[in-house]
C-alpha cells in the first residue's frame, strides 16, 4: 500500500504518517525506487497511535504502548501503569485548568466593562510574582 492508502485506513495525514516513520514509530518496507510499500499490520499501528494520540498520549508513551503492544509476554500492570501515570497528568492539568477558570471569571466579574479605564483584569495581569506572594501571605 502507497501512503495515501495508509493515510486513509489509518485516518492519519500522510505527513503524520511520515512523522511516524521518521521518529522510528513504523518502519514500511522500501521499494527499490525508494517508495515507501506499507503492510496491513503498519496499518494497524498507525490506527493504534492515532487512536493514543488522540486520548493524549505523549509520543513516548505511544513509543511504549506500541512495544507492549507487540510484545505477547507483556503483563496488564505494565500498560496499565502507563495509562495511570497519563491520567495523573490529566487529572492534574483539569485542576490548573479549574483553577484558571475560577480566577479569571473573576477577574471578568469584578471588571465593570463601562467607559472607565480602570479594570482589575489589566491590573491582574500586570501583578508580579513578588506581589502575588505577599499578598498571600498576609491573606
Amino acid at each position: 500500500m502507497n501512503i495515501g492508502d495508509v493515510a486513509e485506513r489509518s485516518g492519519l495525514p500522510a505527513k503524520t504518517i511520515r512523522y511516524y516513520e521518521d521518529i522510528g514509530l513504523v518502519k514500511p518496507l522500501r521499494s527499490a525506487n525508494g517508495y515507501r510499500s506499507f503492510r496491513n499490520g503498519d496499518v494497524h499501528k498507525l490506527a493504534f497511535l492515532g487512536r493514543a494520540r488522540a486520548l493524549g498520549f505523549s509520543i513516548e508513551d505511544c513509543r511504549n504502548l506500541l512495544k507492549l503492544y507487540e510484545d505477547d509476554h507483556r503483563t496488564s500492570a505494565e500498560v496499565k501503569q502507563i495509562a495511570e501515570e497519563h491520567l495523573g497528568r490529566i487529572d492534574r492539568k483539569i485542576a490548573e485548568l479549574t483553577e484558571m477558570r475560577a480566577t479569571l471569571a473573576h477577574l471578568v466579574d469584578a471588571c465593570a466593562g463601562d467607559h472607565r479605564p480602570d479594570c482589575p483584569i489589566l491590573a491582574d495581569l500586570a501583578t508580579t510574582q513578588e506581589e502575588i506572594a505577599r499578598a498571600n501571605k498576609s491573606g
